[in-house]
């Protein structure tokens, strides 16, 4: 299911180049035909999903002092009052667990 990308009219876009062993480009190839995309299709749909998530994994917050001290005492407080139903959503299975 790949999406085939247009650019806006006056946008540029940049070329990034790879070396890899013939073998390694024939399993890429392979797959690309798998999903019905061009390589390139494929393999930059695929390397942003990874970039994304790398750095989805990496995020950080930030907050002011105030905020901070709110975030500590919301996590210290009682857990919430309906806590059945709060189990039964933590050991629901994820979107993140397929």
């Amino acid at each position: 299911m790949h999406k085939t990308r247009t650019s806006p009219p006056g946008t540029r876009e940049t070329r990034i180049s790879v070396r890899i062993k013939p073998a390694e480009k024939a399993i890429i190839a392979r797959a690309a035909r798998l999903r019905r995309a061009t390589l390139t299709e494929f393999v930059l749909e695929n390397a942003l999903q990874a970039a994304s998530q790398l750095i989805a994994d990496q995020k950080h917050f930030e907050m002011a002092p105030e905020q901070f001290r709110r975030f500590c005492r919301a996590l210290d407080a009682p857990p919430a009052k309906n806590l059945k139903a709060m189990q039964r959503l933590l050991n629901e299975p994820s979107v993140l667990d397929e």
